[in-house]
């Protein structure tokens, strides 16, 4: 019962285990609930000092300030999950390939029954063992970053689409061509080799190579036209805090996307197909028809296409006065609320505390950060079409230019605005 004790204590936020990631994850829990139960606390007025509750502004303020602390402290200790998930993702991976060789053995065993083992099975075991000590040997050295999913892991520290199915026909032509020269090598027959030469002829593998160079080419494309969009401000990109499968299929807010949904499922039954038939003829290569290698080339021209349209600046519609119930009609005044209206103010991805605290509206010279406004279950202040957010006194009466700052770093258009003395 002590040892118990002594190990839960141990695990309780501060792990003292050295590497062991449970202490990393249980801090991130804990982090998760004190905020969750501080902002709900917040939303319903309890909790405030006696110092500012009697102001409306000074007591939002207030709020907005403890929020954005306890959220810096969430992202802290999620950073060092993410981490430790790193550390750790990278056995189960191994788990993942060497199941799969093992997978394979009871295949060709069961196969073989009846119709007798075969060079082919051979080369098939072997190929797959070397290829597999191959991609033990990489996952060591890169284990600090997940192991086998360290080339597929992109800028944003997400899975990558189409580095991952770019990775998957990298692997299947590699173990094709890795039995076609075990075979080779253990053919005794002169007919036998010439045989085993032709598999590896243009006209049996012309499928199978133009879908490994368009998915290869896209791969190089997409991270380039990403990186130039960003750059230009075209295309607001937020850290993940680690990568997540469901990366493959939907977007970086989370939601289902079609375009790479249907990238990766076409692919995978193309993939399918491949595999079914170097089991049938492990004597070649996988002759990919060409429908089914143009329906590969036409899912990556459609995710290249669903690439290219995402994203787009954020911009300011309108700035009004914010008015609240009772309160009279009249100009924007220092120390009035104004309420700014437009799109793409919070970026896919960006809907956490921390990433919603670093959010910015230039407002002349002054720049005044965007107050967390906490209701239960979430924030009504900031939003993706609207902020709200008070004109300091530090700005001069006059025309007035307004610009948000977002927390991907993108900046919308300027509005004029006039502010009355």
């Amino acid at each position: 019962m002590a040892v118990q004790e002594a190990g839960l204590a141990a695990h309780s936020g501060g792990c003292t285990c050295g590497d062991c990631p449970h202490g990393a994850r249980q801090g991130h829990r804990q982090a998760v609930a004190a905020f969750v139960a501080k902002r709900d606390e917040l939303a319903a007025g309890q909790g405030l000092p006696a110092a500012v509750a009697h102001s409306a502004g000074a007591s939002r303020q207030w709020v907005s300030d403890e929020l954005t602390q306890s959220a810096r402290m969430v992202a802290e200790r999620s950073r060092e999950a993410g981490e430790a998930w790193l550390h750790t993702v990278w056995r189960q991976t191994l788990f993942v390939v060497w199941g799969a060789v093992a997978v394979l053995a009871l295949a060709q065993t069961g196969t073989a029954i009846g119709a007798g083992w075969s060079m082919a099975r051979t080369a098939g075991l072997v190929a797959a063992v070397v290829v597999a000590g191959l991609l033990t040997a990489a996952a060591r050295l890169h284990r600090a970053r997940g192991g086998l999913i360290a080339p597929l892991i992109g800028e944003d520290n997400r899975l990558s689409t189409s580095r991952t199915v770019a990775s998957a026909w990298v692997l299947l032509v590699v173990f094709a061509v890795l039995v076609l020269a075990l075979e080779l090598a253990g053919a005794s027959a002169h007919a036998e080799r010439d045989a085993l030469i032709d598999g590896l002829g243009l006209t049996r593998g012309a499928g199978l190579l133009i879908v490994l160079a368009a998915t290869c080419a896209l791969t190089v494309v997409v991270r380039g036209l990403v990186a130039g969009r960003v750059f230009g401000q075209r295309l607001q990109k937020v850290r993940a805090e680690r990568p997540r499968l469901a990366d493959l299929l939907c977007d970086d807010a989370g939601r289902g996307s079609f375009t790479d949904a249907q990238y990766v499922l076409v692919s995978a039954v193309a993939m399918a197909f491949s595999c079914v038939r170097l089991a049938r003829r492990p004597g070649q290569l996988p002759d990919l028809p060409w429908a089914l290698a143009l329906l590969v080339v036409l899912s990556a021209a459609v995710y290249f296409a669903g690439k290219y349209a995402e994203g787009g600046r954020p911009v300011i519609l309108s700035v009004v006065r914010a008015r609240e119930a009772g309160d009279l009609d009249g100009p924007i005044r220092t120390g009035d609320d104004i309420e700014i209206r437009g799109a793409g103010f919070v970026p896919a991805g960006a809907a956490t505390p921390d990433q919603l605290a670093l959010m910015v509206v230039r407002i002349g010279p002054v720049h005044v950060h965007v107050p967390l406004v906490p209701v239960p279950g979430g924030f009504a202040n900031p939003s993706d079409t609207v902020l709200t957010v008070p004109v300091p006194v530090d700005v001069e009466p006059g025309p007035v230019e307004v610009q948000v700052v977002t927390a991907a770093g993108v900046e919308t258009n300027r509005v004029t605005v006039e502010v009355m003395d």
